[in-house]
């Protein structure tokens, strides 16, 4: 077999297998396939979080409640990847899961190219600040970093997960909300008014990794 017939079969198989992955998404909830200005995993994000919308109960009975196996007092050794010091303990994974369990369906999010661009600004500060939360550099917050860009509609929030490896893990450590009183970001998750979202997922000099979610009722431009 020669070098350009083995070339051709491997990219055939590799081009198989990327195409048999996408085949097992649910396409009305892969909204961001065609966002050519998202990473992989910033799609991966929208799809993971429309996922978790379109059955909260389901998606919590599924992917957090079996979590649980996995928690040394308040040590979560997270199957696949290094270990996390929790605050709360298993007592947050279960909670949220009771919570999920009734909670309703939201809509889907689409991705909003203006969103995206207010959370890459705050993903590109914080690369190179080291900082954590909602405030810039330049103090701004995220309503003043979305409204760099656009109006936005109904109502807006942020959320950001630091040292997640993947669009699953984001999603699940934002809904069990360890440590945070008021689960704020669980709270958006769930939000039935958003539809639009912006995601920027990138370095973190302190965390490794960190992902800006930016959500909106609607967006329109300048």
């Amino acid at each position: 077999m020669n070098v350009k017939i083995r070339i051709a079969i491997i990219l055939i198989a590799l081009s198989l297998t990327v195409s048999a992955k996408e085949a097992t998404k649910d396409r009305s909830l892969n909204t961001a396939a065609d966002a050519n200005y998202l990473s992989d995993l910033e799609k991966e994000v929208i799809y993971e979080v429309n996922l978790f919308r379109s059955n909260p109960s389901a998606y919590a009975e599924k992917y957090i409640a079996p979590l649980a196996q996995y928690y040394d007092k308040k040590i979560l050794h997270y199957p696949g990847d290094k270990s996390i010091m929790t605050q709360e303990g298993i007592s947050a994974l279960r909670e949220c899961v009771r919570a999920l369990k009734n909670a309703a369906p939201a809509p889907v999010l689409y991705p909003d190219k203006l969103l995206t661009k207010a959370a890459n600004d705050h993903q590109k500060d914080q690369a190179k600040t080291g900082r954590t939360g909602h405030i810039g550099k330049d103090r701004s917050n995220s309503k003043d970093r979305i409204e760099r860009y656009g109006k936005w509609q109904v109502r807006i929030a942020e959320n950001i997960a630091y040292g997640n490896t993947s669009a699953r893990q984001i999603v699940i450590f934002l809904l069990i909300d360890d440590g945070v009183k008021n689960r704020g970001h669980r709270a958006n998750l769930l939000q039935p008014d958003f539809r639009s979202v912006g995601v920027a997922c990138g370095t973190h000099p302190r965390y490794n990794t960190m992902c800006v979610m930016d959500f909106a009722g609607g967006m329109e431009s300048k």
